[in-house]
């Protein structure tokens, strides 16, 4: 998959999904597209490079993801406990779809539970 299909398939999610480059003040990091879901990131790339997806995941399922696929390593300058890197070049197109999609509905769930639980609380 090449990196205007991944960006349209970030963005075919939903009206939900924002895309930035929030990073642009830092001279090695503005080019970083962040995908984010109720304003919480679930995917981030550098434009330039497109060598490593950093996707959200499930922490007790990360380091049997890794044994079994070599395209997945190590998240870009997130905590590699919740988070997964998968380098979209040797990943197959549909585990790095499966993944995003993971990603997106993890973030998704989470945040919309505590918007949701905010919105109802009196004033």
């Amino acid at each position: 998959m090449n990196i205007e299909e991944y960006r349209d398939f970030c963005l075919s999610f939903g009206d939900d999904v924002e895309e930035k480059m929030p990073f642009s003040a830092f001279p090695h990091a503005g080019s970083v597209l962040v995908f984010y879901v109720h304003g919480h990131m679930f995917s981030l790339f550098d434009c330039d490079k497109f060598e490593v997806v950093t996707l959200k995941h499930q922490p007790e399922s990360i380091d049997e993801l890794r044994a079994e696929y070599d395209c997945i390593v190590r998240p870009s300058n997130l905590s590699p406990k919740y988070w997964i890197g998968i380098v979209p070049t040797a990943a197959p197109d549909e585990l790095l779809r499966q993944l995003t999609r993971n990603s997106y509905e993890i973030v998704k769930a989470k945040y919309k539970i505590k918007n949701s639980a905010v919105k109802n609380e009196p004033n």
